[in-house]
Order: C-alpha cells, then structure tokens, then sequence
C-alpha cells in the first residue's frame, strides 16, 4: 500500500470528527483528519461556550475545539488543512481526492462534514457572527436574560427557537418576510399564544447594527426591510438569531450514500454504520434534531468504536 493509505480517514474537524480522532488514535489507528474549509467547524464560529461539560466557567468556541485537535494530535492522529473534493466510496479500498489534487485511500472512513447554518447573506451578518448574531437558541440563548431579541424564520425551527428564547429573553420579535408562515398549525398556536412573543410578518433583516469597543463587537440593533413597501424601519435589539434551517454538507457524496429527504445522513438505529460497510457518519451531518457539540462528540465516539469494530471484524 501507499503511504496515502490510511486505516482510517476522518473527514470534518467539528467536535465529531475530533473526538473521534481522539478514539481512533488511542486504539493505533493512525487515523488523518481533513479539516475542510472551516477547522473546527460551527464552534469556531462561537464566543462563549457554557454548556459543554468539563468547563464549569465556560470557554470559547475556538479554543474548545483547538484543546481537542491537540488531545487528537497527542495521540497519534495527524491533521491536514484540507478539504475533500472528491470520493469513491462504492469501491475498496475507499477513495479520497483533496483539493492539492492528492489521492488517499482509506479501509474505513468517519464522515464528520457536519452542516451549516442557512444565513441571511448580509454582510453585517456574518460580520457580527458569534457577537450577537447566532444560528443556535439553545446554544446561545441563556446569554440573553432579560434582553430583547430576535428571530428570523417562519418554519418550525423558527417557532421552536422563537418559545426557547423566551426562558431568557424579556422579548421575542419573530420576523418573517412572508404574511403567512411555513411552520405547523401546533407550533404556530403556541407562539402565537405566549406573551413575550410579537410576531412581524412581511418584513426581513436588510442590516445588523452593533459597536466595537476595545476589540469586542456587540449588536445593538437592525434595519427591517417591508417585503411589500421596501420601507426601512430601525429597531434596538440585542441579539439575532438566525432560524430558517441547516444544510447538511453531503453533496459531495452524491448518490453513494442513503440521505433523508433534507440530505442527512442515514444511519442504522443506534450506531454511526451507513449503508455502505465500512463508512460511518457522526455529528450534525447525520443528526438534524440536537445539533449539540456535546452529542456531537458522543457520536464521534461512538463512529470510532465503529470503525475499530469493523476493521477487527474484517481483520484489517
């Protein structure tokens, strides 16, 4: 074999691919991570990061995910900046093209590609990223107690984001550009019934207002486009929260793999398997309901011991 050949290849760098890594590496696996295009993945894109275990003050989201490159890196794994462009996964050993023009192959490969965050596409958006602006209510809502926020999206995201929120929030402003929403009778009744709830149809997000002082960025308020007038209302806010959906990072892989009918990621009840032996999927591109960084990294756990399982089994 090359030394292109590899045991196991990981593809994604989120806390899924990372911890696995880690599992893989301690069982010698040797196992290489292709990075992709955003090392570390959505938590590189988050300030403060409260909910993962282990962190009794919290931490940043980029240095959680640096502590677990390095933990991987410390047992054996190697990792690459790279990103995949191409892959053959119907033919053994598996095959993996990166976008050096690289060619790898691999007797068992973890997909960690995780998804992304649908975005509005403003400048300002991305701008205020992680200071204001969030694509994640249980990720970042308790950092807004007592504050006015709100929420972009007329689906059932939307509304479940919109309800969690106000735990927190003194107000929630749901916005949709539409005069009727997307989202299920059920969910639509139950934010139309909580007071803290105001909801603002035919109107989007044209900008996101914020200062800078001594290096930190914070929102302070929008500009409301009408849908219908283009008229331009400004409002004070204090967080936004992004909620029309995720997009699964699985086009790459075609019709090699079972995907649901949003693009997700198949896999056998209670494991990471897919439908092709020796490829196993963790993480947010197989999990559209948690999309923790915590559940995350159980499942990249759980993709590793998978993959152990299977290169054992095959005495590999």
């Amino acid at each position: 074999m090359s030394e292109n050949h590899h045991k196991v290849i990981i593809m994604g760098s989120g806390p899924a691919g990372l911890t696995a890594a880690i599992y893989a590496s301690r069982a010698d696996l040797n196992p290489i991570i292709f990075e992709g295009n955003q090392p570390g993945g959505q938590l590189t894109i988050t300030t403060e990061v409260d909910n993962y275990p282990g962190f009794k003050d919290g931490i940043q989201g980029p240095e959680l995910m640096e502590i677990m490159r390095e933990q991987a890196i410390r047992f054996g794994a190697k990792a690459f900046f790279k990103s995949v462009v191409e892959v053959d996964l119907l033919n053994k050993p598996f095959k993996i093209k990166t976008d050096d023009n690289e060619n790898y192959t691999a007797d068992s490969v973890i997909i960690a590609t995780g998804a992304s965050a649908r975005l509005l596409g403003i400048p300002s958006e991305s701008e205020y990223m992680g200071f204001g602006v969030s694509a994640c209510a249980t990720c970042d809502g308790f950092f807004y107690k007592g504050k006015k926020v709100i929420v972009v999206g007329g689906g059932d995201t939307a509304m479940e984001e919109a309800s969690y929120l106000t735990k927190f929030a003194s107000e929630v402003l749901l916005v949709h550009r539409r005069d009727e929403f997307r989202a299920s009778k059920i969910m639509e009744d139950r934010v139309r019934k909580n007071p803290k709830i105001n909801l603002l149809t035919s109107n989007t997000i044209k900008e996101v207002i914020g200062t800078e002082n001594m290096g930190m960025k914070s929102v302070t308020g929008v500009i409301l486009e009408n849908t219908k007038d283009g008229t331009l209302t400004e409002m004070e806010i204090d967080g936004v929260f992004i909620a029309i959906g995720h997009q699964p990072n699985t086009k790459i892989f075609g019709t090699q793999l079972n995907k649901d009918e949003t693009g997700y990621l198949d896999t056998k009840a209670g494991s990471t398997l897919t439908n092709i032996e020796g490829v196993f999927a963790a993480g947010d591109v197989t999990d559209k309901t948690y999309r923790q960084a915590v559940t995350a990294a159980g499942s990249g756990c759980m993709a590793a011991l998978d993959a152990q399982r299977y290169l054992e089994d095959n005495e590999i």
